[in-house]
């Protein structure tokens, strides 16, 4: 079709490549993740008190949990998923070339340019929008319109998740509001292609996020994948629910209280899926140090860790992450 990348021809000294008799992909186990109902903290004291207390004990022993009654309408998905629909429809060379709505051709990202085996690529193709709304104000129900009130819908429960994960950590409960902006956070709309090897070939590949909190809406095809401990298993996918999962950049402010996970997405060798993603990140100069001490990471700038990451894919095919800012030991 004229609108999927080129993955298998670009990769196909990669697929041809492949040992046909190794699975690099394992089955693994379905699990559900904590599932917390938001509507609680519109309630009473104390199921307010244990709708919190849950948020961060999923954010510490899974670093991943799903919220239902989060105040985005069903309505909202059903128009940002004719959005992508629309979006990864248009001709490859227009996607590449000319971008998408007002969003320029530097949005639109497919595999992985930099990969020298099947472990390093993604069978996909996104694109990464900002969340800026652009003047003159979007008109009421068009594509950009549509594109601007889901991001505003998810900003507003990733800053309500914030202000909870800031107050459990003793930080300000406004942190998030004052680090985080529309101007520095953004939006990934995901599609995932059938893929002829999907044993052997990843979606995404595993990686952590480069950010506070991620806010995610899949479809039913289902593919995300997590670590848990030494094994991976599956997110079985809940309708109207949101994943959330702790990025790096709380896990070094809260001093590995919460853990940003591991994940991956699973190729289909059949059917097509699509995820959105809104990544919760501060500005450049933001400096990201442990509210607790002693510190297992250095103080670092968000400019510097993107900087850091980038220089590692470009240099090891991979994103290496948190553990280039781990302190020192000391020598005695």
């Amino acid at each position: 079709m004229d609108f999927d990348p080129p993955l298998a021809s670009t990769y196909r000294s990669l697929l041809e490549g492949m040992d046909s008799s190794e699975d690099h992909v394992a089955e693994v186990e379905e699990c559900e993740l904590p599932l917390i109902d938001l509507a609680r903290l519109s309630g009473g004291a104390a199921a307010r008190e244990r709708c919190m207390r849950e948020i961060a004990v999923a954010s510490s022993e899974w670093g991943f949990f799903q919220v239902v009654n989060h105040g985005v309408p069903a309505e909202r998905f059903d128009r940002i998923r004719s959005v992508q629909l629309e979006a990864f429809r248009q001709p490859f060379e227009s996607k590449v070339n000319e971008g998408f709505l007002d969003y320029s051709s530097e949005s639109y990202r497919w595999g992985n340019p930099s990969a020298t085996s099947l472990q390093q690529l993604s069978w996909s193709e996104a694109y990464h929008i900002s969340t800026i709304p652009s003047p003159p104000p979007a008109s009421p129900g068009t594509l950009r319109c549509t594109i601007e009130e889901y991001a505003s819908s998810v900003s507003e429960l990733a800053q309500k998740l914030g202000e909870i994960l800031a107050e459990h950590l003793g930080c300000r409960r406004s942190y998030f509001e004052e680090v985080c902006s529309s101007s520095t956070s953004y939006l990934r709309l995901n599609r995932y292609p059938p893929c002829p090897a999907p044993s052997r070939v990843l979606g995404m590949i595993a990686h952590t996020d480069s950010a506070f909190l991620t806010i995610l809406h899949q479809d039913k095809v289902g593919g995300l994948q997590l670590r848990k401990g030494e094994r991976w298993v599956a997110v079985k996918p809940i309708p109207h629910s949101l994943v959330v999962n702790i990025g790096d950049l709380l896990e070094a402010l809260s001093n590995v209280e919460f853990r940003s996970v591991e994940h991956r997405v699973m190729a289909n060798r059949e059917v097509e899926r699509f995820s959105m993603a809104f990544f919760l990140c501060p500005s450049h100069d933001t400096v990201i140090e442990s509210v607790r001490k002693p510190s297992v990471y250095r103080p670092f700038s968000f400019g510097e860790f993107q900087h850091q990451v980038q220089d590692d894919v470009r240099t090891e095919g991979y994103k290496v992450g948190l553990s280039r800012f781990l302190v020192a030991p000391r020598c005695t």
